[in-house]
């Protein structure tokens, strides 16, 4: 019974690290670097737990229910945080470690009203370059422009409408020059990534491309293509 109550604190303590590694951040705690380091450090933790947790509970099986429960609760709870840790561990390792994306590599969508608020990042707002988009090809061939049999004016509406419902912050809209950016702040670690989208008429009525750029870290484990990938998609739901 002691032992399973100690790895039931152990785990409580575990799985608040493991959070706190990134709300820590994202409140001003303590910087990046520790967050990281907490992040590693937790997740390690959890796995040695996790396992533990197995044999643990052969020998506990036999005794009171409350025992076998903690031994339980600590397997599921630590086994929550081994899970994310390493999806996120294995989705770092099959993307390139490049953050910046788009649907057009020879002319990608220009920031302009997102500018002043980049200033104090890390990664400036101009296009990462050609060994950026050469990365892109060969890992997010996909990514494509989405092209659409509608007005203008009405795919812009629909594009608001999307960016509303995600509860990103609307920076700036400006029809004349078919152009609307955004940010959207990760939950965890507060990150905040940029989008812009461009709107252009076309043969088939409406030409849509799309940028998303984080504003800080070298890799952003594939965060941006999704994001592309998932908000054109819906917008062509609701266009049609």
């Amino acid at each position: 019974m002691l032992f399973s109550r100690i790895l039931f604190y152990l785990s409580l303590i575990t799985a608040v690290l493991f959070l706190m590694s990134g709300y820590g951040y994202q409140w001003g705690l303590w910087g990046l670097g520790t967050g990281f380091t907490i992040l590693r450090y937790s997740a390690y933790v959890a796995i040695g737990l996790t396992i533990i947790s197995v044999p643990t509970y052969w020998f506990v099986r036999n005794s009171e229910f409350k025992a076998r429960f903690l031994v339980v609760f600590v397997f599921l709870l630590m086994g929550a945080a081994t899970v994310t840790a390493l999806y996120w561990q294995n989705e770092a390792r099959s993307v390139p470690p490049i953050h910046d994306i788009t649907t057009d590599l020879d002319n990608p969508p220009e920031f302009v009203a997102m500018v002043r608020l980049r200033e104090d990042s890390p990664n400036p707002p101009e296009y990462s370059g050609e060994e950026t988009a050469e990365a892109q090809r060969e890992a997010y061939p996909h990514i494509q422009p989405l092209l659409l049999d509608t007005d203008l004016q009405e795919v812009m509406d629909h594009a608001v409408m999307l960016l509303i419902d995600r509860k990103w912050d609307i920076v700036a809209i400006n029809r004349n020059d078919g152009r609307i950016e955004a940010t959207e702040k990760l939950a965890w670690f507060g990150f905040k990534d940029d989008v812009v989208l461009r709107f252009a008429e076309s043969d088939e009525g409406t030409r849509v491309d799309m940028r998303s750029k984080s504003r800080i870290g070298r890799s952003d484990v594939g965060v941006n293509a999704k994001r592309i990938d998932t908000f054109l998609s819906d917008l062509e739901k609701r266009t049609n």
